[in-house]
């Protein structure tokens, strides 16, 4: 289950789909990328006695899913929301108005005490809470109005690998077609 095409690294699904035949993949239905299974907004992927609920969370890319893992009381975000920020929004369908709209109401209003597994982080941390976030989240504690100035703002250098990397992950991470 892949929380979004990813720009920054190539991911490995489509090796995973190699090693393991019976492997399925899975991306928000907003993607544009190749997947076996497509969710969306309010589904549930089950597997033993647990399901994950999909909450669509778009504006890092269009596809954005956070899955909610309710009898754990977690929620694994993907770039949409990192440790004390969140995923860029200057490439790649983003949108900062988009971004901030879907953290809040999507996030955000789950209760403060889940815990917040973002996709990576770039100073060793792997989990918050949505109550630290809310408290110390230094972009998306701002007003929408400062989140997007903030955002549009960053002057951040284009991805070295953006190039590659982005037609191999629409491709399941391989660049030749994966079959079905």
């Amino acid at each position: 289950m892949n929380t979004h095409v990813h720009a920054d690294h190539i991911t490995g699904t489509g090796k995973l789909k190699e090693a393991l035949p019976d492997c399925k993949s899975v991306l928000g239905s907003k993607s544009g990328a190749r997947a076996d299974v497509y969710v969306a907004q309010d589904e549930n992927v089950k597997f033993g006695n647990l399901a994950l609920e999909c909450r669509s969370t778009p504006g890092h890319t269009n596809g954005c899913t956070t899955y909610v893992l309710h009898e754990h009381e977690m929620a694994f975000t993907g770039d949409a929301l990192l440790i004390r920020g969140c995923g860029r929004t200057d490439f790649q369908q983003g949108s900062p108005s988009v971004l901030f709209e879907s953290v809040h109401s999507q996030i955000f209003s789950l209760p403060k005490h889940y815990k917040l597994y973002p996709a990576h982080d770039y100073k060793g941390f792997s989990v918050t809470t949505v109550e630290e976030e809310l408290a110390h989240n230094t972009r998306l504690t701002k007003t929408k109005e400062e989140f997007i100035k903030i955002m549009d703002n960053l002057n951040l250098p284009y991805p070295k690998r953006l190039d590659e990397s982005l037609p191999a992950n629409l491709m399941c991470g391989v660049t030749d077609p994966v079959p079905s």
